[in-house]
């Protein structure tokens, strides 16, 4: 098989796998780290590599013409913001995006919020 078709393949399969539901993660350091980590198998067993033929993960992005999983996902977030900001006012995801709790703050650390993940890297 050759790498277009495979390439074709990881696209239709693995890389919808990965970002199924995608839109409303919150992606911390960890997640990006297992979602990159698991794109790359998938990208060196198409390319019949192992970890100790010691190839950077930038080559074999290179080689496959694939983009990294978090910024695709990332993008796919920014477009589903776009989105939800668009629709009506009655419509549930977009009273979900503008809902604003009423009460006190839990004491400590705020937990990171989707919102704050797209506003600080825009």
């Amino acid at each position: 098989m050759n790498k277009e078709t495979k390439l074709r393949i990881h696209n239709i399969t693995a890389k919808a796998a990965l970002k199924f539901g995608s839109e409303v993660w919150v992606l911390k350091k960890r997640e990006e780290q297992c979602l990159e980590a698991a794109q790359m198998k998938f990208l060196r067993h198409l390319l019949e590599l192992t970890k100790l033929d010691k190839e950077k993960n930038q080559c074999i992005r290179k080689k496959m013409g694939a983009q990294n999983i978090v910024k695709e996902i990332k993008q796919y977030q920014e477009k589903w913001l776009q989105h939800v900001q668009r629709m009506d006012a009655n419509r549930i995801p977009k009273q979900a995006l503008q809902y604003q709790r009423k009460g006190r703050r839990n004491i400590g650390r705020p937990r990171k919020r989707w919102r704050d993940q797209l506003h600080l890297e825009g």
